[in-house]
């Protein structure tokens, strides 16, 4: 049964624009995937990728299964945990994407960027779990906030399911993902949902780390309410601190 569940934010990133009259995106750098809405980590996100790497090649208790958002800056911050890990026999050797856990899009009158598939990710990861197939996909239209918790809570269900259902009966999940999903997962693992959505509560600084702790006594099924939020944001092991916090 799957006990422990580590959350981050991708390191900091290049930026985008869209005209909200026409839908029409553009990236400020060119993209590696082609994508407007899907850049890479700025040279800052890099140095900020590395450091996090440090803390989760170390962290306790360690990191036996990897999940991450579809877009490129969530796997180029997982790259140099993963390659490490995985190096060392640890981790589960596969990262596996979940559209679930992927960037929030407002609801609009136009559809959004549709992130990479995994035949362009492979162009630029090793290391894909080639058979994970997503569940739980944002609408192309985007979301309310509403609809965002309740994907996120979705997402993470069917991935905690399938981990306490694993015989290889890993104990640890480390999932890379935005900031706004970020903060819907950590109110979906507690059962903290706010009246207002826009509550000031949990964390999603860049290349933070949150943890979520299975509570003892609590039913193995479902998300809602089961976890108790040990740490929200951490960026102690960042040079820079704590930054581009919402």
């Amino acid at each position: 049964m799957i006990e422990t569940i580590y959350i981050v934010r991708h390191a900091f990133r290049s930026n985008w624009d869209v005209n909200p009259q026409t839908g029409v995106y553009s990236a400020s750098m060119r993209t590696p995937t082609g994508i407007p809405t899907d850049p890479a980590l700025a040279s800052h996100g890099v140095e900020q990728a590395a450091e996090l790497a440090r803390f989760l090649c170390s962290i306790d208790p360690p990191i036996d299964r990897i999940y991450s958002s579809p877009f490129y800056r969530c796997l180029q911050t997982l790259k140099p945990t993963t390659e490490r890990l995985f190096k060392e026999g640890k981790g589960g050797g596969k990262v596996r994407i979940d559209r679930g856990l992927g960037e929030f899009f407002g609801r609009a009158d136009f559809e959004h960027p549709t992130p990479p598939d995994l035949e362009i990710l492979n162009r630029h990861f090793q290391d894909l779990d080639q058979d994970y197939v997503s569940v739980h996909i944002p609408t192309a239209n985007g979301e309310w906030l509403k609809e965002l918790h309740e994907r996120v809570t979705k997402a993470l269900a069917k991935i905690i399911t399938d981990l306490d259902n694993d015989p290889e009966q890993p104990k640890t999940v480390l999932i890379c993902t935005h900031a706004a999903t970020m903060i819907a997962a950590g109110r979906a693992l507690t059962g903290k949902m706010p009246v207002d959505l826009n509550e000031d509560d949990f964390q999603c600084y860049t290349a933070s780390l949150s943890k979520y702790v299975r509570r003892s006594g609590e039913p193995t099924q479902g998300v809602v309410g089961n976890w108790g939020c040990a740490i929200n944001s951490e960026t102690s092991y960042l040079s820079g601190g704590a930054e581009r916090g919402w």
